[in-house]
């Protein structure tokens, strides 16, 4: 689909949309993306970077990872989990799912619907560190989907004083589609940030957006 400026559409949601709504008149934007997983299909970056946006993609999954690294040569791939905390993590890999998750119960609740599992151990980076690696440059959006560890994430949003102008956030739980954005959002709210709409699909609320004052 092609959006409103001749960029075209790849997020699942329509997220891309929406955000480009925001940021049109910003050339050669930055961006950060956990949770990016594939570099085309149901990317929210990928629109943006056919427009010659760059960023940061930090994705646990190494076959994404990889397929981030041969597809985006020109930026910055991380493999890790983004946590309160440095480290090691758990992580359960269901492949072709988008589905993959730091959550034991939600692997499990994958298992009896008979997703295949891969438990793995991967490395855990904080917000503050992947800011870091910004190098000072504006963060014109931040889009955390990382199938119900969005509150952990957050949490490792320690020191740093990176402010990106915009920051999307999936906000129902997986498999059961609950809202479950009470959980993390006053931790956006603290940090003097301030929601502007959510987004809808298929009647199930998936993202909210939250805008810098």
């Amino acid at each position: 689909m092609m959006m409103p400026g001749n960029i075209v559409s790849y997020a699942q949601n329509f997220e891309d949309v929406l955000l480009w709504r925001a940021l049109r008149h910003v050339e050669a934007g930055f961006y950060v993306d956990i949770g990016a997983q594939d570099p085309i299909f149901d990317s929210v970056s990928r629109g943006f970077y056919e427009q010659g946006w760059r960023g940061i993609h930090v994705e646990p999954a190494l076959h994404y990872a990889e397929l981030l690294r041969r597809d985006r040569p020109d930026e910055i791939v991380v493999q890790a989990a983004v946590a309160e905390r440095p480290g090691l993590l758990t992580f359960f890999e269901i492949p072709d799912t988008g589905m993959s998750t730091a959550i034991p119960e939600l692997a499990k609740n994958a298992a009896s619907m008979g997703w295949a599992i891969h438990k793995t151990t991967v490395a855990t980076v904080t917000l503050d560190q992947v800011f870091a690696l910004c190098d000072g440059r504006e963060i014109h959006w931040l889009k955390i989907d990382i199938e119900g560890y969005e509150h952990p994430a957050l949490k490792g949003w320690h020191k740093s004083n990176v402010r990106p102008w915009i920051v999307l956030m999936e906000s129902v739980s997986p498999f059961k589609h609950e809202p479950v954005h009470d959980k993390w959002e006053p931790v956006l709210l603290k940090k003097d940030y301030e929601f502007v709409r959510s987004e809808e699909h298929t009647s199930e609320l998936q993202s909210r957006q939250y805008l810098v004052c």
